[in-house]
């Protein structure tokens, strides 16, 4: 794919541009955060397609570190002793200015180009009446906010502004707030309520990605927000809108991976292949060239695969805790019996595999694929890795079951438990919620739980448990306790929604942010330094870390 050849760029050549440390002026030819030119009204239908793909040019700078930064911080990812020193820092949290992954500077190019598109671009154009730029306004929105948001995620506390910076007097640092993560929530859930039934402009296809999966839906995106502002009941609205909205539905899917056979023995893949740019489970990606000479590649791959660049030293794998999270899963089958041919359910706990790994949940094993190859020169390696979501070449922003985790997440803490575990046990369609759930909770929750019975069925919905897991329903271990208070449901619940995060959405570069974000919820920042101290294994829990960790100022990188 070639953006670059497809749309053209625009240009700065007048904009003065800021640097974070202390928003020094640049030179005026300085074209690394402005894509627009000065006095450039966007007000031809042209300027919708230019404009917009100069920002998503923006995008593609920040979209490895939006992964590496999430991931490598967090307890389920290794780095191996072929990582560049740079990925270490960042996993030992020893990133100075310096590290190239640390650079406020390249999210405000983002931010400043979506400022200048907002304030430039003519709303009152029409054609054929309709307004032009009406799509472009709400998906620009969207970016802004998505990317102040990771802003405040890894700084803390940012400088804020939502005007575009045309002069040096706006360039000066005492002219603006700085503000936290849920100030910037609170701010941007009402700057995008206005845009969430606004439907995504459709430029066809690019290459063999269909460009409207370059866009974040709305309603996600304020879901994420109303959640890190502690906003649960409007987070879990948000998000069930999105999932359930009539004629865009989205249910679960019945993807997973599994034992085929009553001895485990045989096993079936289907999850794997959810990561391809082409699955209907992806939602949102930064799109990125295929080579370097025609702008910004990923490289991702990179790290998480042997490559022929890398000399199939890959330099990031699957860490001891998330081993241990794995294999203590409870893998539950339901099979025909062969010789009765009556319904059974097995669990393989007293069984001895010839490998260890193939033991509890089996994402991990469907995801991380290692083998074997005859190396003629000791500067290659004979072990090769492949992380299946790192194949496409482009970056994965929203997956569908992101979207079932985090309403689990906002159910659970609005006070419905039992509807929180259902989303990882059952699945919710109309049958299972009136089967599972107590009919207190189910008035309660009231059109939260509103799932139609034409579209959401026991055939495309299943619990995300049993995405890897087996047949979560089956399990009759995997229950809510008897427990003394509801708030302690909560945080039993909570746990449970923790590890299937875990699970499923390793290596993906969230964990570090969900941590974070739970540890909000409970107040609690040993929360999270229990969680990244144990990521070499129970049996080597790093003290220090957890000291280091417990201070919620050294979550964050430094902004120069």
């Amino acid at each position: 794919m070639k953006l670059k050849n497809i749309y053209k760029t625009l240009i700065v050549s007048t904009l003065p541009i800021f640097g974070v440390g202390g928003f020094s002026s640049c030179s005026e030819m300085d074209s690394d955060l402005v894509s627009f030119v000065e006095d450039n009204q966007l007000d031809t239908p042209n300027d919708t397609v230019y404009s917009l793909m100069g920002i998503v040019n923006k995008m593609q700078v920040i979209a490895d570190r939006t992964v590496l930064l999430g991931e490598l911080r967090g307890d389920l990812t290794s780095l191996t002793s072929n990582a560049h020193l740079d990925l270490q820092d960042i996993a030992n949290f020893t990133a100075g200015t310096d590290n190239p992954y640390n650079n406020a500077r390249d999210y405000y190019a983002v931010i400043q180009n979506c400022n200048y598109f907002l304030a430039t671009a003519d709303t009152t154009l029409t054609k054929r009446g309709v307004k032009v730029f009406e799509k472009e306004y709400g998906v620009v929105k969207a970016y802004r906010a998505w990317t102040y948001l990771q802003l405040a995620i890894n700084y803390g506390s940012v400088p804020f502004f939502v005007e575009p910076l045309l002069t040096e007097k706006d360039a000066q640092p005492s002219s603006y707030e700085f503000y936290d993560v849920k100030q910037i929530a609170n701010y941007f859930i009402k700057d995008l309520a206005p845009y969430v039934d606004t439907e995504y402009p459709d430029y066809g296809s690019v290459g063999t990605l269909n460009s409207r999966r370059f866009y974040i839906p709305v309603r996600v995106l304020l879901g994420d927000l109303c959640l890190w502002a502690g906003r649960y009941q409007e987070a879990a609205q948000y998000y069930h809108d999105y999932l359930t909205r009539q004629g865009q539905v989205h249910p679960t899917g019945t993807a997973r991976v599994a034992w085929s056979k009553y001895d485990f023995s045989e096993m079936e893949d289907g999850y794997a292949s959810q990561f391809s740019s082409q699955s209907d489970e992806i939602l949102t990606i930064i799109p990125m060239e295929e080579e370097e000479y025609n702008g910004v590649v990923s490289y991702l791959a990179d790290v998480f695969n042997s490559t022929e660049d890398n000399n199939y030293f890959y330099q990031a794998t699957h860490s001891a805790a998330y081993d241990e999270l794995s294999r203590s899963q409870r893998f539950v089958l339901v099979y025909n019996d062969p010789v009765s041919q009556l319904p059974d359910t097995v669990s393989p706990e007293g069984m001895t595999f010839p490998n260890e790994s193939l033991r509890g949940d089996l994402r991990q094993q469907s995801i991380y694929v290692l083998r074997n190859q005859e190396s003629t020169s000791n500067t290659q390696s004979s072990i090769l890795q492949t992380c299946y979501k790192y194949t496409s070449g482009h970056v994965n922003l929203y997956r569908l079951q992101h979207v079932y985790l985090r309403y689990a997440e906002a159910l659970n803490r609005a006070g419905y438990p039992e509807s929180a575990f259902a989303v990882l046990k059952y699945g919710l369609c109309k049958d299972n919620i009136d089967r599972y759930l107590p009919a207190s909770e189910r008035k309660a929750a009231g059109n939260l739980l509103s799932f139609s019975e034409y579209t959401f069925l026991r055939e495309n919905t299943q619990g995300l448990h049993s995405r890897g897991s087996g047949n979560a329903n089956a399990d009759t271990t995997y229950v809510i306790p008897a427990l003394a208070s509801a708030a302690d449901s909560i945080l039993y619940v909570e746990d449970r929604i923790c590890d299937e995060m875990a699970l499923e959405t390793a290596a993906e570069g969230l964990r570090f942010y969900d941590l974070m974000r739970l540890s909000l919820h409970r107040n609690d920042p040993t929360f999270l330094a229990d969680k990244v101290a144990r990521r070499k294994g129970s049996a080597n829990y790093d003290s220090s870390l957890f000291t280091l960790l417990s201070e919620p100022k050294n979550w964050y990188l430094k902004l120069e």
